[in-house]
């Protein structure tokens, strides 16, 4: 397979599936607290070497069952380009049940609802999404390019064309100062959105963004533990979802969550109560990652 750039990143649930690079880069590359693609210039890649990749799947991974098509926004694609490539996908891998892909506001906002069910036909499954926080005076100070009005219609728009959306939201991206209300916000934005699975994520800052350098500067503050376990239990408060998966169960996270909502929430609760209070032991600093 042909990779270029100096980071390919799938979500965690993509650890088994094919990665096909279909584009480079971030065509936002923006948001002050993400370094992944700070090195690379957005691009389409030549349909050439996807071909070629294609081909490659087709003769050495035919024990994987799904797809991610790399890098961050697929989805600036035309439609046109989307369903050509679907339909290879399906025609040379036929054995691939499930096609999945980053997808920001923009790129979400910019294709109808009858354009996702087109590609939902063509084997689209699942529409990875990250809000990152629900509070518009963070989603402006990390210039995430839309504002919660936005997140809100582009993940409504996944929903409608009946894609599996998963959300994912960031504790400790508001800093010190708007921490609760940017939790409080964020959860009220992922009950609007009403995604199948929400991924909550703490911030990790890393060397090469704006955001690592403005705390260096003290001009932004981290949250601790505490603090961050504090975000965490009133986003989970202010969440009301119907029916949904909600886990912190990545890497960066002192506290784990597998849970069911709405059935779970209280329990869930509980548990962050018993962090709060010294009773549970917290994933120390050195076993964090990204």
């Amino acid at each position: 397979m042909h990779y270029e750039g100096a980071h390919i990143i799938r979500p965690p649930s993509e650890a088994d599936s094919i990665i096909l690079q279909v584009t480079v880069g971030c065509s936002h590359n923006q948001c002050t607290f993400c370094g992944t693609y700070n090195e690379e210039r957005f691009r389409i890649k030549d349909q050439a070497i996807v071909e070629a990749d294609l081909d490659f799947a087709a003769q050495y991974c035919t024990r994987q069952s799904r797809v991610f098509l790399a890098d961050g926004d697929v989805l600036a694609l035309s439609q046109r380009r989307l369903v050509e490539l679907l339909t290879k996908i399906r025609h040379r891998l036929p054995w691939v049940n499930r096609v999945s892909l980053y997808g920001n506001a923009k790129g979400i906002r910019n294709k109808s609802v009858a354009q996702l069910l087109e590609l939902k036909t063509l084997g689209l499954h699942r529409v990875y999404m990250g809000l990152e926080s629900g509070f518009d005076p963070v989603l402006t100070a990390i210039s995430k390019g839309a504002d919660s009005a936005a997140m809100i219609e582009a993940g409504q728009r996944v929903k409608a064309a009946n894609l599996f959306l998963s959300v994912t939201a960031l504790l400790g991206i508001a800093g010190t100062a708007l921490s609760l209300e940017h939790a409080r916000a964020t959860g009220r934005v992922l009950s609007a959105m009403e995604p199948n699975q929400t991924g909550i994520l703490t911030l990790m800052l890393l060397e090469n963004t704006p955001l690592y350098h403005r705390e260096k500067a003290g001009e932004f503050v981290l949250p601790d533990q505490q603090g961050m376990l504090a975000e965490l239990r009133a986003m989970v408060e202010h969440l009301t979802l119907k029916k949904g998966q909600l886990q912190s169960n990545h890497a960066s996270n002192y506290l784990a969550i597998n849970a069911r909502m709405p059935r779970d929430k209280e329990p869930v609760l509980a548990a962050i109560d018993r962090a709060l209070a010294g009773h549970t032991r917290l994933k120390p600093e050195y076993l964090r990652a990204l």
